[in-house]
């Protein structure tokens, strides 16, 4: 994916219309051509992008299985799959935006400094592990 195509990604910027446009419109379906050839074999869900993107930001992983056999089998359509997905990508950019905003240049500064990195910490030393 390229990021000089505004199109071709789903960017840290965009604006939820954005995501919207973008999922709805340049988003490759792995359903049928039809809603009749789609009910009948179901989607592709190895070619299917919107579902690939569930795979990584739908976080109820339940839902994603029920989403793979419904959608596999041709009980839910590519349109519920990528309102889904919508749903998904908006809440984690807008997240993600509110965080940023919180950045200053005092954070920027003390994650850019020079500081000593203990390679041991203090719980390994306790015999504790994470």
């Amino acid at each position: 994916m390229s990021s000089s195509n505004a199109t071709s990604s789903i960017l840290l910027t965009d604006k939820p219309a954005d995501i919207k446009s973008k999922v709805n419109k340049y988003a490759k379906s792995g359903g049928g051509a039809t809603v009749e050839e789609h009910r009948a074999n179901g989607a592709d869900l190895e070619v299917d992008v919107p579902f690939q993107y569930l795979t990584f930001f739908l976080e109820d992983d339940d839902k994603l299985e029920e989403v793979r056999q419904k959608y596999g089998k041709g009980e839910m359509l590519t349109g519920e799959v990528k309102a889904l997905l919508i749903d998904c990508l908006q809440k984690f950019v807008a997240s993600f935006q509110e965080k940023r905003k919180k950045v200053t240049d005092e954070t920027v500064k003390h994650f850019m400094s020079i500081r000593k990195i203990n390679p041991f910490p203090k719980h390994w030393a306790a015999g504790k592990k994470l």
